[in-house]
């Protein structure tokens, strides 16, 4: 922790520039604090004092840490017993979020010092630092839960503090609060005294060191339900507008979880407790605060009568992503924010790993080629993605890089070296940096360190590139059958196909695993521009096996012709099969393929059998009708009707009944292919929503299965009118199932009609929807050009409300940016974009405003070049369509 801040230059009064970050000086280091809190529910505001506790490692004459929003009152800073001033000066700087505290007597390096705050700060409700988050009660009164959110840079919003990953110190935290509230903190109890005859005083036991980013603190009532199945109490604990109950699944998940996590990293957890708090108002999913982790209530609560099989593999691989944290973050924390991939990178893989080891008849890994490997391969495609390593400079940046590249990317890369070092070899070298580095903070190369003495390879040399650079490549294999070889060459990708010879000047090392008859080689590795590679068995080959490397094949179209054939004869995992139609797809978006050969390449799919499979299909279908979702109507219509053909066949078969005895994977398969056909206009499936919503609409809850709900609520709205719009919205409005909710918000958007548009968009700030759920009504939208359009007048409208509920610099108003403009596709939609923008402070969200402008810019390019392409396939698909109805 001292040698970052050891190269600081003293004094200077504000922020001190190292490898052009912006961080405090480092004249004094904070080794613990006291800090007592008092909110006052009426006032919306709360009092607090904080003692923190300093070492001098430099002579110095003033104190500077962080403060956002914070009206502090008094000052003291003391030296030994000696108070050194009791009301010295402050001078705050809000560009920085900094207070500075000088005083006269210089205190000499190697002394203590103590700095004492009193202030006051509000109960916030912009779900970060110290906010208040609301819920109605049963008798339609208000709660109010005060509650925090302090990652990355939201701790100075709760209390002055020094808000570095890297400043860790040791907390003892007291809660004042009425007798009625429960408090909760990072650590368990340690006294609770009286005040008066409506209050207490709650005081936690002593924190172990952590960052500040992971304090935190909870007041309000609330329910619990507890577990003894671990060495330690878990709890599980909601508002009591919340079935307590939902939370069953959680609890029992985190006991096995933690147990798990315990004897694979070999390291107990440190905290005496674990809680988890479903939270009504929170921006993320979920966040890993050390012993207290904070969840959105639809991430922990889970009910399986009323949610279906996709809502609970969500919620049991974000509850296993947050407990991987409590490791992997939290024991060992990145020591500034540029190296917040080795937090969530690790987690996103340590989630799937334990998923795959708790329910293998999931069968994540197959899924992780269709989510999480294209959710990183979709975003570093485009010129302004970023390393997986990005320097951050300060504080308005950092939430800009919690995407999919520091958690999908990031992962993909641990899943990368781990099947490279074999996955037992990866674990010791994993142990070996929990133990070395246990509550202090790291760099990546101390990772890889670990992972190279645990298998005496260079890691290091292999891995760096992968992290420090953008993008990743595009694999050209030509073939040479005359002496049995083929040649490889590696180009860099970007979705706009105008990639500049500047660009494409990183190598990387590709693990090439090539697949053929007689199993996988994992030895190959193409390390430079191209060479050239020996191939036994012509017949069948395919590089990439299982998709677990990063990185594109681009094969010739006979070659893709005789993978199609493989995929038939069971040649193929099903990895293979699903990552090949991805790579199809987004190659073709990018200029190395016609989009005819890929529509071909899908109808050729129609023996598939696999639900992931066809998850891949339905996507890569999905991004040419996003692309051409402007275009003629005949061209989108025959679009339609390819897609109802592809799935009204299987939905049929499968049809639209859950039973008991149907698997997990089945359940998914089945609504897939139901909203897939009935979408598209399938009449049978268009017939049985309709009446399934009839019985729903007329009180029979139980019609609708929670797998389908989201598919028939979008049929209805698409083919009805105002009446099942007006349905949806009441159900949104009088449901007590947060998952039912939230489905029925995010379908409204799918109605057409000007009035009911309007009607949507009225939504986000009619004080129905909670700011975290701002994104949802509008996501639909997207879905029909009317509504892309009203999106993008919407948000020039309201742009200064927008800003004024969504702070820039916290997250929320990228992703709405995001969803109001990434889907145009003509250069002219891009140009209304960025003249609305020309004029306006982008900071906070400038990185997503200029990855949208990049998505439309692809998909412009991608018109361009396949148009008519896509035009004539579509015309002759429906000549031949309809001879074969004939």
């Amino acid at each position: 922790m001292c040698k970052m801040h050891g190269t600081r230059e003293a004094e200077g009064g504000g922020v001190d520039i190292t490898n052009g970050r912006e961080i405090l000086p480092g004249n004094v280091i904070p080794r613990h604090y006291d800090l007592t809190l008092e909110p006052d529910f009426e006032k919306l505001t709360y009092d607090g004092t904080v003692v923190i506790d300093l070492d001098v490692v430099e002579n110095t004459k003033s104190i500077t840490l962080n403060t956002l929003e914070i009206d502090v009152h008094s000052t003291k800073v003391l030296s030994g017993s000696q108070t050194i001033s009791s009301s010295p000066e402050l001078s705050h700087n809000e560009d920085k979020q900094t207070t500075t505290v000088a005083f006269g007597t210089e205190i000499p390096k190697g002394n203590k010092a103590q700095l004492e705050m009193k202030f006051t700060g509000q109960l916030n409700d912009k779900m970060a630092g110290f906010y208040r988050s609301t819920y109605k009660n049963s008798d339609g009164s208000q709660g109010i839960l005060a509650t925090t959110q302090m990652e990355p840079t939201d701790a100075r919003r709760a209390f002055p503090c020094f808000d570095e990953p890297a400043l860790k110190a040791e907390f003892t935290i007291t809660l004042i609060a009425d007798k009625k509230h429960t408090c909760l903190s990072n650590m368990d109890v340690a006294s609770e005294t009286e005040i008066s005859a409506t209050k207490k005083a709650v005081k936690f036991n002593k924190s172990p060191n952590m960052s500040t980013y992971l304090v935190a603190f909870i007041v309000g009532e609330l329910n619990y339900i507890e577990t003894d199945k671990f060495r330690l109490p878990i709890r599980v604990y909601a508002p009591p507008n919340q079935d307590i109950e939902h939370g069953r699944f959680s609890l029992e998940l985190a006991a096995r979880t933690l147990e798990f996590y315990e004897k694979t990293f070999d390291s107990k957890f440190p905290l005496p407790k674990m809680d988890m708090v479903a939270i009504p108002d929170f921006s993320a999913g979920a966040m890993e605060n050390w012993g207290l982790i904070t969840y959105r209530v639809v991430d922990l609560l889970f009910d399986p009568a009323t949610s279906g099989a996709s809502t609970k593999e969500r919620v049991a691989e974000v509850v296993q992503h947050e407990l991987a944290h409590q490791w992997f973050g939290n024991l060992v924390t990145m020591d500034f924010w540029d190296g917040l991939w080795l937090n969530e990178g690790f987690a996103t893989w340590m989630s799937w790993y334990s998923c795959n080891k708790f329910y293998p008849e999931w069968k994540v890994w197959e899924s992780y080629v269709t989510d999480t490997l294209q959710g990183a391969l979709s975003l570093d495609s485009l010129r302004s993605s970023h390393p997986i390593e990005v320097p951050v400079k300060r504080a308005d940046e950092v939430n800009q890089i919690f995407d999919a590249i520091s958690y999908s990317k990031g992962s993909c890369v641990i899943r990368m070296i781990s099947k490279y070092l074999g996955e037992d070899v990866f674990m010791e070298g994993i142990r070996q940096y929990l133990k070395k580095h246990a509550y202090g903070n790291t760099q990546t190369g101390d990772l890889w360190n670990a992972l190279s003495k645990a298998s005496g390879k260079d890691v290091a040399k292999i891995m760096d590139i992968w992290t420090k650079y953008v993008g990743y490549p595009v694999v050209t294999v030509t073939e040479n059958e005359s002496d049995k070889t083929i040649h490889v060459k590696q180009n860099r990708l970007l979705r706009t196909a105008d990639v500049k010879p500047e660009e494409d000047t990183t190598l990387y090392p590709v693990f090439l695993g090539l697949r053929t008859k007689d199993g996988i080689d994992e030895n190959l590795v193409l390390s430079k521009r191209e060479d050239v590679f020996k191939v036994q068995d012509f017949d069948f080959f395919k590089l990439n096996a299982d998709h677990t490397s990063i990185y594109r094949t681009s094969y010739t179209p006979a070659r893709l012709e005789k993978l199609g054939r493989a995929a038939k004869d069971g040649l193929l995992s099903v990895e293979d099969r699903a990552g090949m139609i991805a790579d199809a797809g987004a190659l073709a978006a990018s200029g190395y393929q016609k989009t005819s050969g890929v529509l071909n390449l899908l109808k050729g799919f129609d023996s598939e059998s696999e639900f992931v499979v066809w998850n891949e299909i339905l996507t890569r279908l999905s991004a040419i009708q996003g692309a051409w979702i402007f275009e003629d109507q005949s061209v989108r219509d025959g679009l339609e009707a390819f897609q109802r053909d592809l799935a009204s066949e299987k939905a049929h078969k499968y049809g639209w009944e859950f039973k008991d005895s149907d698997d997990h994977i089945q359940q998914q398969f089945k609504a897939m292919l139901f909203g897939s056909a009935g979408l598209p206009g399938d009449k049978k499936v268009i017939a049985a929503a309709q009446d399934m919503f009839a019985k729903f609409a007329a009180g029979d809850k139980t019609a609708i299965h929670p797998n389908i709900r989201g598919s028939v609520f979008s049929i209805v709205v698409k083919y009805g009118g105002k009446k099942e719009y007006d349905i949806i919205l009441e159900t949104y409005r009088n449901s007590k199932n947060s998952d039912e909710r939230n489905t029925a918000l995010r379908v409204l958007g799918r109605a057409r009609d000007p009035e009911l548009i309007k009607k949507t968009l009225s939504l986000p700030f009619s004080g129905e929807v909670k700011e975290q759920d701002i994104y949802m009504p509008i996501s639909g939208l997207r879905s029909h050009p009317e509504g892309i359009e009203a999106l993008f007048n919407w948000m020039t409208e309201n742009w200064d409300e927008l800003t004024r509920r969504l702070p820039p610099g916290l997250g929320m108003l990228g992703t709405v940016v995001s969803i109001c403009t990434s889907s145009f596709s003509s250069l002219e939609g891009l140009e209304r974009v960025q003249k609305f923008f020309a004029e306006k402070s982008t900071k906070g969200f400038d990185q997503t405003l200029a990855q949208s402008c990049d998505a439309i810019r692809a998909k412009a390019a991608w018109l361009d070049r396949d148009r008519q392409d896509v035009k004539d396939w579509v015309q002759s698909y429906s000549v031949k369509t309809i001879k074969s109805e004939l």
